[in-house]
């Protein structure tokens, strides 16, 4: 598919399909263009699938289901342990791809792909990972035992802005326990995603067992409803969230939702200053604020308001550049769209009376007059009111609050209906044990402005930044992607005592 690019390609590529083991060229009449967000160029043009597509990638998914679900465990964990090896391999060549067409800088994208990669390895500890229970002599001669058993055709539904990990997140998993998988990437990135496929294809996973669809709203639809696909995952918006959980849950699918946020970070007086305003200015303003754990809100409890002086100075001399340039520290973002979207919201602070410590609206960016550039920009005086509180902005967008007290601090977090993740900056242990008991989200950092767990753990939302009860790797995801079949088992010897006929529900 030669989706790799390089810096000044000129060459437009189609993205294809996988159905089925095969590459295939869309018969579609609707595509988009895939572009470069710091220059406009068009990188490449993405079919949205047509029905007839969708349908032949789920019937391949559910062919190779009846021989794939047999497949020896060590047989698919040999198959991540390649995968593993691959990514490893490609990892820079992919990271030019992905900074090319989501915008970050080549070191968030080789971050994006490590974070990624970190559940492939955990799914090669998948001959742990997917043991049921065992349980002897329950009654005389009884043994009770339960069975972790793929579900069958999974679907997986990825955003803009982790267009490495979050795929990495879904199909790996699902496949490692027996499933088999369709994937729709996100349509403005698809080429770093459709590169880890082809790793995939490479590592050994049969055709059928992956299959890639491309697509909008229609696609997104079709996974959900589909009747032959059992369990659909989503990461991405809350509004495009909601809409899955609900059409895929009325179609009797297990559904994982992840959505959106706002995180908070508290500052106590009595946090380590240096690192903490380096924590908040990398969490604020990395990825251009485009992370769903990005920290957008700061929360300076009494005398810690003192420091805002230096969170400005220290925005101010991030980096605005393209992602493939060296130094850069702030890339574009995803599109004019966007753009337009996060500019409107900091009119809107303006309009309604916070104050514009540092405006990032009019960065200049020589020899990229073109891309989708803001500057880190930074508001105090926001009220909880305010839309630039309420919405998530999704951009290089940083409001501060400030109250008296911890607890007052903890209420305004548990106020706010989001709950993906917020963090606490201080030094006290009492404080800490405080915050983290009395916090109502999802993931907590102590000292850590973006607490997304390692593998071993599962990513855990909550509120409103999580439909569905299951997390989207971990131990959570094995159970997701699995069903307990529980077998209770009496064997007699030919010579055993009948005991006659037992009427009642008890085992003896």
């Amino acid at each position: 598919m030669n989706a790799s690019l390089t810096p000044g390609q000129t060459k437009v590529d189609q993205v294809r399909l996988l159905i089925d083991g095969q590459w295939v060229e869309s018969k579609t009449s609707e595509w988009r263009d895939v572009v470069n967000p710091a220059t406009q160029e068009v990188l490449a043009r993405v079919p949205f699938a047509t029905a007839e597509e969708l349908d032949a990638a789920v019937a391949a998914a559910q062919r190779a289901f009846k021989t794939w679900k047999d497949t020896p465990i060590g047989a698919r964990m040999r198959i991540m342990l390649r995968l593993q090896a691959l990514i490893r391999e490609h990892s820079k060549r992919i990271a030019v791809t992905l900074s090319a067409e989501q915008g970050k800088t080549i070191a968030d994208a080789e971050g994006d792909i490590f974070r990624g990669l970190e559940v492939v390895e955990h799914a090669c500890s998948i001959g742990t990972l997917q043991m049921g229970e065992f349980a002897e002599n329950v009654a005389g001669g009884v043994d009770t035992y339960t069975l972790r058993q793929p579900i069958g055709v999974c679907a997986g539904i990825t955003p803009f802005n982790f267009p490495a990990m979050i795929p990495l997140w879904m199909f790996p998993m699902a496949i490692v326990c027996g499933n088999t998988f369709v994937l729709k990437p996100s349509e403005q990135d698809p080429l770093s995603t459709m590169l880890l496929v082809e790793l995939a294809i490479e590592a050994g996973v049969p055709a059928g067992v992956l299959n890639v669809v491309h697509g909008g709203k229609q696609v997104v639809d079709g996974l959900c409803t589909h009747s032959d696909i059992k369990a659909v995952s989503f990461v991405g918006s809350t509004e495009v969230g909601t809409h899955v959980y609900d059409l895929a849950g009325k179609h009797g699918k297990r559904v994982q939702s992840m959505m959106g946020a706002k995180n908070h970070a508290v500052i106590l007086p009595d946090a380590n200053r240096t690192q903490t305003l380096n924590a908040l200015a990398g969490a604020a303003f990395g990825a251009a604020g485009q992370r769903c754990m990005a920290t957008s809100v700061a929360v300076f409890v009494g005398k810690s308001r003192e420091w805002l002086p230096e969170l400005k100075a220290l925005a101010s001399k991030l980096k605005v550049n393209a992602g493939s340039e060296p130094g850069t520290d702030v890339g574009p973002v995803i599109s004019k769209r966007a753009k337009e979207r996060v500019l409107g919201l900091i009119e809107s602070g303006i309009r309604e009376g916070a104050t514009l410590e540092l405006d990032g609206r009019d960065v200049k960016v020589p020899g990229y007059e073109n891309g989708n550039f803001v500057g880190p920009t930074l508001f105090s005086g926001v009220t909880t009111d305010m839309q630039i509180y309420t919405q998530e902005i999704f951009g290089p967008v940083l409001v501060t609050l400030e109250v008296d007290t911890l607890d007052e601090a903890i209420a305004l977090v548990n106020r706010n209906p989001f709950g993906n993740g917020t963090g606490l900056f201080t030094q006290s242990g009492a404080a800490a044990r405080k915050f983290q008991s009395e916090i109502d989200v999802g993931q907590v950092g102590i000292n850590i402005p973006i607490p997304v767990p390692v593998p071993y753990f599962s990513f855990t939302g909550s509120r409103g930044s999580k439909l569905g009860d299951l997390g989207p790797y971990g131990k959570q995801v094995v159970q997701f992607y699995t069903q307990t079949k529980t077998v209770t088992a009496r064997w007699f010897d030919d010579d055993s005592v009948n005991d006659g006929v037992n009427t009642t529900i008890s085992l003896r």
